[in-house]
């Protein structure tokens, strides 16, 4: 399984770093987040990886490369020119993932204890095009599911507008986890073209399609401001 890696953006909170560097290469106890995610997915015998980048871009390639690639196959999906977001991104990189097998995202400053296999098991027996990684913890926005985990909505916590698919009867809202696993058939599903988030797409494709949630109870820590990568350097050493 190849698993495609954002590791493209600006990475605004978590300036000052951020001025100079790419977040994909912040520190958490002197190691970078990419390198902390590249080891975390081979443990579970990914070896096989697609990085997007744009945002200082050329020290992800240079730091690859003074690592011999973590002893991994790594292609660079190369976002230079634009910034394609999530959604964006996946299209760009399509060429690299779409062959037929049921491929993995990660965002770059996720860090977790998700059990892949786990999530991937999930994925093949609901045979979805999308399995989204979810759990029940504090997020300003939240994924509305029913009871059989199929998504049906989408809440902004602070402010209370929804989207819905249908009447909300006391859907679950449980954050995402920014994992998710896919089939190459998502590549046919999507309407969009340009820059646009890939959590759009799937508030759409809720309409008509089956999204299922994966719940996990793992550890997460979004290291998307300089208190997080404290936050995270308590848990993952």
């Amino acid at each position: 399984m190849k698993a495609l890696i954002f590791a493209a953006g600006k990475g605004t909170r978590l300036k000052p770093f951020t001025d100079h560097h790419p977040k994909a290469l912040a520190k958490v106890n002197g190691v970078p987040l990419l390198e902390r995610n590249i080891q975390y997915l081979k443990s579970f015998g990914i070896n096989d990886f697609v990085i997007n980048v744009h945002h200082f871009g050329n020290q992800i390639v240079d730091f690859l490369k003074e690592n011999n690639n973590f002893n991994s196959h790594i292609e660079i999906s190369d976002e230079s020119q634009e910034l394609l977001e999530t959604g964006g991104g996946l299209i760009f990189a399509r060429r690299f993932l779409d062959h037929g097998e049921d491929f993995l995202i990660m965002n770059a400053d996720i860090l977790t204890t998700i059990n892949i296999n786990d999530l991937v098991s999930y994925h093949k027996k609901i045979k979805d095009f999308a399995t989204l990684a979810v759990s029940d913890r504090e997020s300003s926005r939240k994924l509305l599911f029913n009871d059989d985990l199929v998504l049906r909505g989408w809440l902004n916590v602070q402010t209370g507008e929804q989207r819905l698919a249908e009447f909300n009867k006391g859907f679950k809202a449980l954050a995402f986890s920014g994992v998710h696993c896919i089939n190459p058939s998502i590549f046919k599903k999507i309407k969009r073209t340009g820059k646009f988030s890939v959590m759009e797409e799937y508030l759409d494709l809720m309409q008509t399609e089956h999204i299922h949630g994966f719940v996990h109870n793992s550890l997460l820590v979004d290291v998307g401001r300089p208190e997080s990568v404290i936050e995270a350097e308590k848990h993952f050493k």
